[in-house]
């Protein structure tokens, strides 16, 4: 009787050894509920969003995948309730969420934008088994300088003058050469001699056929030898779209001022031409020498001519031109910072009507072909016979110097964006 007890209880402690170890072998194989990745994938590889610093090379239009360690409950995750904030507007980003197993995509419905912060935010994610993780979010920034969402067109003339978003590539481009641009991240730039030199885009009316417009660039003249017949110096015809009858941008031989020429669409069949000009007078609408509708003008120190020389002659400027349709209201920027800034509002009629830029040119006085170095394409007649107005004329105002990141967008960039923009290009 003593053997069999004492062999029911060895039986006894060897069930109760097994049925721990069953049991601790149980606990150790539970999986607790974790984010184990987030990324934002790649064509052949990924970007970790989930690390100790905040990405910052992260695509403009990214595909973001969240892994968990357990299958997600999907009924409460949401387009909704899944936030991708912008930092500098703080606009939040329209989203295409989907659930699958333990993965959540995410997509953003429009392109991010270069060198921009986000912050995306989590809600409180459950397990389809029940566990559950508080609200948590992550930053990344975009790739590159930073660049406001909506280009049309890019130019920057990395060994070619092609539309690096868009198809407005350049079928003929004389004596182009590239160089060196305003700093080593930007890469090349597109120089032009002076005298002959010129890129030319067709089809390029649908780029001024809009209630929005801003135009964007780099330049720097060059002023050595850039003479006229008689031996002064000569203006700069930066770009133009058939001169004023598109949009055009020129700088006077004097560098006292310089002007965004456009046609503006005021109500069909009516469009008024009108120059944005600007020579650092600081004269605007409350003084009886300042035009009716600008309503701001910097006062350029020490004075014009040579407040405006000194920001544009022979130096790296950052341009930009808007006009807003809705507001009518058109502004000049140079180097982020706003230069001038007029209210159609308050024109004569009819430029008060306009509700964007319209193109208005005709063959053969011009033609509908973006021109860089020059105010309109070759086979333009207006102006041809003038000493200052023919292509053909080396000493006419062709552009001397160099051009880099000329952008086009069809909507008006905010202040906010032209600083960012600025801040980021700037040497």
């Amino acid at each position: 009787m003593k053997k069999q007890v004492v062999l029911f209880s060895s039986l006894f402690i060897a069930a109760a050894l097994l049925m721990g170890v069953a049991s601790c072998k149980k606990k150790t194989d539970t999986v607790s509920f974790t984010l184990s990745s987030l990324v934002a994938q790649l064509d052949g590889g990924s970007i970790d969003l989930n690390g100790a610093s905040s990405a910052n090379n992260v695509p403009s239009k990214p595909t973001i995948v969240a892994t968990f360690s357990l299958d997600v409950n999907a009924a409460g995750i949401t387009s909704d309730n899944i936030i991708l904030l912008r930092d500098w507007d703080k606009k939040n980003i329209p989203l295409t969420v989907t659930t699958s197993g333990n993965k959540i995509t995410i997509v953003p419905n429009e392109e991010l934008g270069n060198g921009a912060l986000f912050k995306l935010t989590f809600p409180a994610v459950s397990a389809s088994s029940g566990e559950s993780i508080s609200s948590f979010f992550r930053t990344f920034s975009t790739i590159g300088t930073f660049v406001p969402t909506g280009q049309v067109a890019y130019w920057n003339f990395e060994d070619n003058a092609n539309d690096q978003v868009g198809t407005f590539n350049a079928d003929s481009l004389i004596n182009i050469t590239y160089t060196p641009s305003y700093k080593t991240t930007a890469g090349k730039a597109a120089t032009f001699d002076g005298t002959t030199s010129i890129i030319e885009i067709p089809n390029a009316d649908q780029l001024t056929n809009t209630a929005e417009f801003s135009l964007c660039f780099w330049m720097k003249t060059n002023s050595i030898g850039h003479v006229d017949a008689a031996g002064n110096p000569k203006g700069h015809f930066v770009v133009g779209l058939g001169a004023f009858n598109g949009f055009q941008f020129e700088i006077q031989g004097s560098y006292a001022e310089c002007k965004l020429g456009a046609t503006y669409d005021c109500g069909a069949p009516a469009t008024n031409s009108h120059d944005l000009t600007f020579n650092g007078d600081g004269l605007f609408n409350n003084n009886p020498l300042g035009w009716k509708a600008c309503t701001f003008c910097k006062l350029l120190s020490p004075t014009p001519p040579e407040g405006m020389a000194a920001i544009i002659k022979d130096k790296w400027a950052s341009v930009v031109f808007v006009f807003n349709g809705t507001t009518k209201v058109a502004s000049l920027y140079i180097n982020g910072e706003i230069m001038k800034s007029e209210d159609f509002t308050l024109a004569d009629p009819t430029l008060n009507l306009a509700t964007g830029l319209k193109w208005n040119g005709m063959p053969p006085d011009v033609y509908p072909r973006l021109a860089f170095g020059f105010i309109q394409s070759r086979q333009g007649k207006l102006w041809a016979t003038q000493p200052w107005g023919g292509y053909s004329i080396p000493t006419s105002n062709h552009f001397g110097g160099q051009l880099d990141d000329i952008r086009i967008f069809h909507r008006a960039l905010t202040a906010t964006e032209i600083d960012l923009m600025y801040s980021s290009e700037k040497p």
